[in-house]
């Protein structure tokens, strides 16, 4: 898949967690038709490929929490372990576009300190969960959850949609 394509997706869980609801619909139901809506165009946002592929090959903030602070989106290649994490405010939408790693979530951070308004980092976790995510993985980390990538494949790339 084309990291566009890869956008897309995540893009459409970012508004399925946004709206936080979801039509269910069974054998037995009668699906409704919605009216159609315009694309507004000053709105719709696109990141051609190439722009995307810069991003990963640096890290960055694709899309920054200004758009009404309910989210940001953020290309992340990792090399090395990073640091035990903890958000107050977001909840964490990950998607693995390539590599492996072992990841961290739940126990209590170690050394932590505040390093932003409701963001807290530190050395490590210790009594959490872990697992290994792959290519192709998405996992949700809830707000208030301890995380950490603590080995990675190099590269290790992947998109976080940080949601409130």
């Amino acid at each position: 898949m084309t990291n566009s394509r890869y956008l897309l997706t995540l893009a459409s869980l970012l508004i399925f967690i946004s709206f936080g609801r979801a039509a269910i619909c069974t054998a037995q139901s009668t699906e409704v038709p919605l009216p159609a809506i315009p694309a507004v165009p000053d709105k719709v946002t696109r990141f051609p490929a190439s722009q995307v592929n810069e991003f990963f090959a640096k890290s960055g903030t694709l899309v920054p929490d200004t758009r009404g602070g309910h989210y940001s989106i953020m290309t992340i290649r990792r090399d090395k372990a990073g640091p035990a994490e903890w958000h107050h405010t977001y909840t964490d939408v990950i998607y693995v576009l390539k590599g492996t790693a072992t990841f961290v979530t739940g126990g209590h951070i170690i050394d932590g300190k505040t390093t932003a308004p409701d963001e807290i980092r530190g050395t490590k976790i210790e009594g959490g969960q872990s697992q290994t995510l792959a290519e192709g993985d998405i996992i949700i980390v809830p707000n208030d959850t301890p995380h950490q990538f603590v080995e990675v494949s190099q590269p290790f790339l992947y998109l976080t949609l940080k949601v409130r």
